[in-house]
């Protein structure tokens, strides 16, 4: 695009991105595609909006690589805000993919919310049919989440050719007649677009088949608004001639028929974005740190699809989690990014309180690691050297937000388990509102496929820190990813991957077979030579070993214990004839409990004060405490409270438990009762 260009369409834009002079992507597209007129009755709801996404086992779809996709000329400026009156467009956003998704889709969200907008006014449904905008937010780790949204975006274009919004005319004839070459009215179609990984994975040959008019990268969100009102035919307020005794409504043609963005970017972080969250009354919520990934794993699309590390600065995230905490009643959490650990603000402001230090052998570890970046133990590397340097790193950010209450809980997702320096897990240890739950992905239990892996580390160094963390967080609690049948995995690699599970015990996992994904390092030097058979066969086992440990660890580990369980409301399943309620513990771990009324912790303190005094050399006391604990008066727990759950079975990884008094993080710690189970309350 020439400059001039350039610098006119810069104006045009709605929300200026952080790299607004940089050459967008935009690119318009004008050939006419066929539209499936299949019929469907029922959309199927299929959208995954939080933690995880379990590969499906529908059929691969088939799919014509060389349909053609008509030329792509170049971008032209758009002169899209004339003197008119804002157009009025209602939104529909489903989100696939992994908890960075879910955080992607509150940013877009705030984008099209936004009230500054005075070209284009966006309202968001949650009926796919009465929306003019179908936002899909993908993801493309794996070939069969791919398929879920190839599968949804053609039943949305066959529904949209049997219910269109509305029978138009459009004023300029000539033009309708160069472009569709006929007269007749047309039908104003819903605009389909795609967003997120795929979108940028896949770029332009998501419009084949006609099932998408709009492509936009996971940098490009703030270009939304004006992207849309390009593909968004103009209503003139005039009506046109009668066609079977029905009006029809007049509209300027829009000026684009297709329209892609999905231009990576080296400093986007959304840092200025408000966030809108779909479900506003959740008592978590996700807070993106980074984005992008530096690591290069040899399986994995999401560097190519996300783009470079790039982090947040610390003062902004601190900021909107106070808020979050002071303001909306969360109480959790979860800090976000494709290798949250290795966060690094390199700020100005950053670099000023947090300077490189010359002396590595200073006696303040947490200063000397401030200035430097350390690896978890000497068995890690590193893909990407040029780590360290002075700013902020994790620990300093996961310090700052567990600052800012002692009853907001703190956790963090998806990290590297090369990045879990000592002071790290020090930290962890030492605040009892950052949770006692870490994320170790092994991806394989054999060092021989970890270097194919790329992964950086070797079995021995993953059990050291392992150990490490065990030592450390006694009570903590450990998940993992694992793929099977990654490229060259023999029978006795896979037998190491299974002996890892059975010695480790994770407490969760995300377990999956193997896809290539294309641009990957092993798409272009490997070979995906093991059978789907064997693929399958395996993961099952991999499925069963997780199922059989993570029981036998939960009946040990679990059972007796007083947890401390963040509410988050009435369960999902039921139990006849009374209401379930259900949330979390400090271990992430999912717990449901029948709802009645319980103790006050005001009521419970001083019996628990004196137990622990006392309790067990005077067995006597037991009962008459028990009785005045029972006699006490008792209150209703909220979505948000803190309660301390008895566990009393656990079910695989889904514990259930009786509820007995309403909490506070501060007491529970204070109490000693995060690390002991007084097993006093069998029948209360």
């Amino acid at each position: 695009m020439a400059s001039k260009q350039i610098s006119i369409l810069a104006k045009n834009v709605f929300h200026r991105a952080a790299n607004s002079s940089k050459k967008t992507a935009f690119q318009a597209f004008s050939s006419k595609t066929n539209v499936s007129t299949k019929t469907r009755r029922k959309l199927p709801d299929d959208g995954i909006t939080l933690s995880k996404f379990i590969a499906s086992q529908q059929p691969e779809m088939s799919q014509n690589e060389e349909e053609n996709l008509g030329p792509v000329p170049t971008s032209t400026p758009l002169d899209l805000y004339k003197e008119e009156e804002p157009l009025t467009m209602k939104f529909h956003l489903k989100t696939y993919g992994c908890q960075m998704n879910v955080s992607d889709s509150d940013i877009i969200r705030s984008i099209l919310l936004d009230e500054k907008n005075n070209s284009i006014q966006f309202e968001e449904t949650q009926e796919e049919m009465d929306a003019d905008v179908l936002l899909t937010n993908t993801c493309a780790i794996r070939e069969n989440a791919e398929q879920k949204v190839w599968h949804r975006l053609k039943e949305l274009r066959a529904h949209d050719s049997k219910n269109p919004l509305e029978k138009i005319a459009l004023v300029n004839e000539e033009e309708k007649k160069t472009r569709y070459g006929k007269k007749k009215a047309n039908k104003r179609k819903r605009i389909i677009g795609v967003l997120g990984c795929m979108a940028e994975r896949l770029k332009e040959d998501m419009f084949r088949d006609g099932t998408a008019d709009l492509i936009v990268g996971p940098d490009a969100y703030r270009d939304l608004p004006r992207l849309i009102n390009a593909l968004a035919p103009k209503p003139t307020g005039n009506t046109g001639q009668q066609d079977n005794q029905e009006s029809l409504k007049m509209y300027e043609m829009p000026q684009l028929e297709r329209a892609l963005n999905v231009e990576l970017s080296f400093d986007e972080t959304y840092a200025d974005i408000n966030p809108v969250r779909a479900n506003p009354d959740d008592v978590s919520a996700f807070v993106s740190v980074m984005r992008g990934c530096n690591n290069m794993c040899s399986y994995c699309v999401v560097p190519f699809t996300r783009g470079r590390e790039r982090s947040r600065e610390l003062e902004s995230i601190v900021r909107e989690a106070r808020i979050l905490f002071e303001e909306e009643n969360v109480k959790e959490i979860c800090l976000l990014g494709q290798n949250v650990n290795s966060y690094h603000d390199k700020s100005e402001s950053a670099i000023l309180a947090r300077p490189a230090v010359e002396n590595e052998n200073s006696e303040n570890k947490r200063g000397s690691y401030r200035a430097g970046y350390n690896m978890s133990n000497d068995g890690f590397s590193n893909m990407f050297k040029l780590r360290g340097g002075a700013g902020y790193y994790f620990v300093d950010l996961v310090e700052a937000i567990s600052d800012i209450s002692p009853e907001l809980r703190v956790r963090f997702t998806s990290p590297h388990p090369k990045d879990y320096p000592p002071e790290l897990l020090s930290l962890m240890a030492e605040r009892h509102n950052v949770c006692n739950h870490l994320h170790m992905p092994a991806q394989s239990g054999s060092s021989t496929v970890l270097e194919r892996m790329r992964r950086g580390y070797t079995r021995e160094a993953y059990l050291n820190l392992i150990d490490d963390v065990k030592t450390l967080i006694p009570d903590v609690a450990i998940s993992s990813d694992f793929i099977t049948g990654f490229c060259g995995e023999t029978e006795e690699e896979h037998q190491d991957t299974l002996s890892l599970m059975d010695h480790v015990a994770y407490d969760q996992a995300f377990m999956f077979a193997y896809s290539m994904r294309g641009k990957t390092h092993a798409n272009r030097t490997m070979e995906d030579d093991v059978p789907e058979d064997v693929k399958s066969r395996r993961l099952q086992e991999v499925i069963s070993m997780f199922r059989t440990r993570v029981q036998e660890r939960n009946d040990e580990m679990e059972v007796g214990k007083l947890r401390l369980v963040l509410v988050e409301g009435e369960a999902k399943k039921k139990k006849e004839g009374k209401i379930r309620w259900g949330g979390r513990t400090d271990q992430n771990k999912r717990i449901t409990f029948d709802y009645k009324k319980c103790w006050t912790e005001e009521n419970i303190q001083p019996v628990l004060s004196a137990l622990n005094q006392s309790y067990p050399s005077n067995p006597m006391m037991r009962s008459d405490l028990l009785y005045q604990l029972a006699t006490s008066p008792k209150v209703e727990v909220q979505s948000g409270d803190y309660a301390v759950v008895q566990v009393d079975e656990a079910r695989g990884h889904v514990l259930t438990g009786k509820l007995l008094w309403r909490a506070s993080q501060s007491m529970f710690s204070e109490m000693g009762l995060d690390e002991n189970s007084l097993g006093l309350f069998g029948s209360y």
